[in-house]
């Protein structure tokens, strides 16, 4: 039983920790290759090694008399169109733009489980979910301040992928009452990897370089984030977001998404050796308590219930 209850929120803590090295390989690797060139490669590892996973008995996938739109629906959301927002969008702002944008993620989740999932948070919890953001938001003002271009065409770009991730959110917890987790993540990444190869290998055909698709294969740096991203980020990190939205309140979820940004900073700080200033430890200190309160008054109020 106490298993049971912590997963979960292992899962949160995993998923976050990937996620947030994840940034330092995507900005390694973009020397070498374009946003959707990469985005591509990263899903079709993914989707190979899933399908191999399948194949050789070690996952099972079962998808007969199930609402398979429902996933599609899903995969529309996350990858599809939050990538395409969030990479286009963050072409077109700057960092500390971006970086509160994708902070507002918890909210609008919270709000569409009110209205979809009747997923009520409590005011407790909602105080901490708006804690927990405004650690995200104050480390990005405090880091760029002066990088504000307040360009309004990214920011609605950006708040395309707020609200892709947000219905992701949903569509996810309501779809794991009939699919595995695997199953969820299995359909997201073979159709991101359609998706995103499709637009990469028509840039090519447009740049007439067609022939020279996979030769970044060939580059070491690009073979290990690309295995980091396809196998960690995409897989374990998506596989691990599922499960997890399988078990727990979307609402209580979305917030372990805030992680990532403490997780990111260790890495730029402690292996890119970039600097550390006191507003990090002060923002990273409100995002841990606004995770931790956020859960921590869920278990509350779901004791109280069961003992009603």
């Amino acid at each position: 039983m106490g298993n049971e209850k912590i997963m979960p929120y292992i899962a949160g803590v995993i998923y976050s920790t990937i996620f947030g090295f994840s940034f330092m390989f995507t900005k390694k690797t973009l020397d070498f290759l374009t946003p959707f060139h990469l985005l591509g490669f990263r899903f079709a590892f993914a989707a190979i090694m899933l399908t191999i996973l399948q194949l050789i008995g070690v996952i099972k996938i079962n998808f007969k008399g199930k609402k398979l739109h429902l996933l599609m629906l899903l995969a529309f959301f996350q990858p599809v169109t939050y990538f395409i927002c969030e990479t286009i969008g963050i072409n077109m702002t700057s960092s500390s733009e971006a970086g509160m944008m994708i902070a507002l993620i918890p909210v609008f989740v919270t709000i569409l489980a009110t209205v979809f999932l009747k997923e009520t948070p409590t005011l407790r919890q909602l105080i901490f979910i708006l804690v927990s953001v405004a650690g995200v938001v104050f480390i990005n003002l405090m880091k760029g301040s002066t990088d504000v271009s307040g360009n309004i065409n990214g920011i609605f770009v950006l708040l395309g992928a707020i609200v892709s991730a947000g219905f992701f959110n949903i569509l996810s917890r309501k779809s794991s009452f009939q699919f595995k987790p695997v199953e969820i993540t299995f359909v997201m990444m073979w159709i991101g990897t359609i998706v995103f190869n499709s637009i990469a290998i028509i840039q090519h055909i447009g740049n007439n370089n067609l022939r020279n698709y996979l030769q970044p294969l060939t580059n070491t740096s690009v073979i290990t984030a690309i295995l980091y991203l396809g196998i960690l980020s995409s897989v374990i990190a998506f596989f691990m977001v599922n499960y997890m939205l399988s078990k727990i309140e979307a609402s209580k979820s979305a917030v372990f998404a805030n992680l990532t940004t403490i997780v990111s900073i260790f890495a730029g700080v402690v292996i890119l050796k970039e600097d550390f200033y006191w507003f990090h430890f002060v923002g990273g200190g409100m995002i841990l308590l606004g995770v931790w309160g956020t859960n921590y008054y869920g278990r509350m109020r779901k004791g109280k219930l069961v003992k009603d």
